[in-house]
């Protein structure tokens, strides 16, 4: 009969062990997807100063937009969230005044339906935020945008690409294009 006992504590003190480990691994991986997802959440959302860095080096002497990614172009999954940064400067001399200046980014595609098999509208719904602005910038200074997209998991896997058009006080201003390749 103690036998009894001595086996029936030593089970339960080996039960709450591995319940003990267990739950400590179960909130351990929970602490590191936290991490992990958030981290990248705060990549994706916002442009740091790094980013901002690097699209202030891409503006040359008269360069007036830039596209910040490599060979202009951007591979995104099917199902998956995206953002192209770009910048555009008012290289506007001899005045004090801020120019008002508003961007578009369109398709710019003539052959997307028959490249892709679908039309300018669905592809242009990829984009969820960041179409069209309106800004304000000083001579000299520079504004950074993202533009997100969302590329859904019907998309065909092709490239398509898109323009900015910059106009300033509604004049033409700039126009720089990248594109989007959809990846499975």
């Amino acid at each position: 009969m103690i036998g009894d006992k001595r086996g029936a504590i030593e089970m339960s003190i080996g039960t709450i062990v591995v319940i003990v480990l267990a739950m400590s691994m179960l909130i351990l991986g929970m602490i590191l997807v936290k991490n992990i997802f958030s981290g990248a959440s705060e990549n994706v959302l916002q442009m740091n100063d790094k980013v901002k860095d690097q699209i202030n080096k891409l503006f040359v002497e008269d360069k007036r937009t830039v596209v910040y990614l490599p060979n202009q172009i951007a591979s995104i999954d099917q199902n998956e969230d995206w953002g192209v940064a770009f910048g555009v400067k008012n290289l506007e001399r001899g005045t004090a005044e801020a120019g008002r200046f508003h961007y578009d980014v369109t398709v710019s595609d003539p052959d997307v339906r028959t490249k892709c098999g679908v039309d300018e509208r669905t592809v242009e719904s990829w984009v969820k935020t960041g179409r069209a602005d309106d800004m304000t910038i000083a001579p000299g200074q520079s504004y950074f945008g993202i533009v997100r997209f969302f590329i859904p998991d019907t998309a065909p896997l092709c490239t398509v690409r898109f323009h900015i058009d910059v106009t300033k006080d509604g004049a033409a201003y700039a126009t720089d294009f990248f594109d989007i390749e959809v990846v499975a």
